[in-house]
């Protein structure tokens, strides 16, 4: 036993072996804290201040034990906005708040408060930002691409249901002709 901690004791007299041995040590309780601690690597999607650039962040959030839960912390770290303040913008105004999600199977449903569908104010004086639905789409590609277990994502202001997909947009198509008069009137 006395050789084994005279071997340990000429090991560590050379300092170079002994800052090898504390650089090791230090990596692996690294990695075992980094393990231990539950977090996922997330990417966020953001608008940038030159009109149609998209700018990406990688987060590390915290591991819950449920799906759900960790599609509301994902929602709520977006609606904070970016953290790298070069030209990104937030996907919603700030005051935008998370009023309730739910996980049903395969499919998300988001429930926003009603300043979820205001334009950034601050931001379209120097023609930045997505417009609303745009950022809608984004937070919903983000969705899927983060959560492989999901397949839809539903968006909902107060209670009422944004359509994204062009299906739904087709639906709707205001009869311009109809407001125009058949002769322009001569000036």
């Amino acid at each position: 036993m006395k050789a084994v901690f005279n071997g340990i004791g000429s090991f560590f007299k050379s300092p170079s072996k002994l800052y090898l041995f504390l650089l090791c040590l230090l990596l692996l309780t690294a990695v075992w804290e980094f393990y231990s601690m539950g977090v996922a690597r997330r990417t966020f999607v953001f608008s940038t201040l030159n009109v149609g650039e998209i700018a990406v962040e990688d987060r590390m959030l915290k591991q819950y034990a449920s799906k759900e839960e960790n599609i509301i912390r994902y929602t709520e770290e977006t609606l904070q906005g970016p953290v790298t303040p070069k030209d990104l913008l937030p996907l919603f105004p700030l005051e935008t708040k998370l009023k309730t999600l739910m996980l049903r199977g395969k499919t998300v449903y988001i429930n926003f408060t009603e300043s979820a569908a205001l334009p950034l104010p601050d931001y379209i004086k120097k023609g930045g930002g997505g417009n609303v639905l745009d950022n809608f789409r984004t937070l919903h590609d983000s969705i899927l691409r983060n959560f492989s277990y999901v397949s839809d994502v539903l968006f909902f202001i107060e209670g009422n249901e944004i359509f994204l997909d062009s299906a739904h947009e087709s639906d709707y198509k205001p009869d311009v002709k109809a407001d125009l008069p058949d002769k322009m009137p001569e000036t």
